[in-house]
């Protein structure tokens, strides 16, 4: 955190503005003395303009590759997650100016469709298990087991009706560092 922070040019107290967590808790965490919950770490994240998974690159050996073995993923609670949606980081890169964060997403046997969300860059999602009707902006698609899908994520997406459960999807998110 202390070495984006650094490179961005930021202050410890211009990233507590920006991020809304106070100076005394990022000096902390800098220093190793406490561990952010999630919910930390994402306004840290928010405040210098890069995603979470930024946190976990060791950029001073930074190679341009994740590997992450099976089952090894990372379990991320997400701010405002629709209840029953699980999402495993499943590795994390930055090249150049692009990230890219790819998840494997498992909806519970009684998780509710969802087709509400929009966000910034562009997103894949290859459908692993399950059947679904997905949303993509005034459009709703059919999606089977092998089906993908690539679109501008600033448009309302997500799940419209859940028709054959499990339901598994890999989804990768692409966005430009500001």
């Amino acid at each position: 955190m202390r070495a984006l922070r650094t490179a961005m040019t930021m202050s410890g107290l211009g990233l507590a503005h920006a991020s809304g967590v106070s100076r005394s808790m990022l000096s902390r965490i800098e220093r190793g003395l406490v561990s952010p919950s999630v919910d930390t770490l994402e306004r840290i994240a928010r405040g210098l303009g890069v995603p979470v998974a930024r946190f976990f690159a060791d950029q001073a050996e930074r190679m341009d590759f994740s590997l992450v073995r099976r089952g090894q993923g990372m379990p991320v609670d997400r701010l405002g997650a629709v209840a029953g949606y699980h999402y495993e980081l499943l590795g994390h890169l930055l090249s150049g100016q692009m990230f890219v964060e790819p998840y494997l997403v498992r909806l519970d046997t009684d998780a509710p469709a969802y087709a509400n969300f929009q966000h910034p860059g562009l997103k894949f999602i290859h459908l692993l298990s399950g059947r679904v009707k997905y949303r993509y902006g005034p459009r709703v698609m059919d999606l089977e087991e092998g089906d993908s899908l690539l679109f501008d994520a600033s448009a309302l997406h997500g799940v419209e009706a859940i028709e054959a459960r499990p339901v598994a999807y890999l989804s990768i998110v692409f966005t430009l560092r500001p």
